[in-house]
């Protein structure tokens, strides 16, 4: 299944094959615990690390999706969570989502 990877040290949003689960999200994030925003339009959500305004890591990078608070360090953003846990594909495109990221 498609996701997209938000990477702010490279600066790079990029398409990515996972299975759906949270465990391919928490692998790509690097972190073991994971909160979701729901982002504008569709249901689609953005994944991040459960810590990232604690960590005060300043290597990681930083980016903001829309009027989201700022996330420190990779994000993923998928489709609208379906039964049993699995995430889908998300709704939004790669190119209408480069145009609603800031890397700060």
């Amino acid at each position: 299944m498609n996701a997209f990877l938000i990477d702010p040290v490279r600066r790079s949003i990029e398409s990515v094959e996972i299975d759906g689960s949270i465990e391919s999200i928490r692998t790509l994030i690097g972190f073991p615990h994971v909160d979701a925003d729901e982002i504008r339009g569709g249901g689609d959500r953005l994944y991040f690390d459960e810590e990232c305004y604690l960590r005060r890591d300043e290597t990681a990078g930083r980016f903001q999706l829309d009027t989201l608070a700022p996330v420190s360090g990779r994000g993923v953003v998928t489709g609208a969570p379906r039964e049993g846990g699995v995430v889908g594909a998300p709704k939004v495109s790669l190119e209408s989502l480069r145009t609603r990221i800031v890397f700060v």
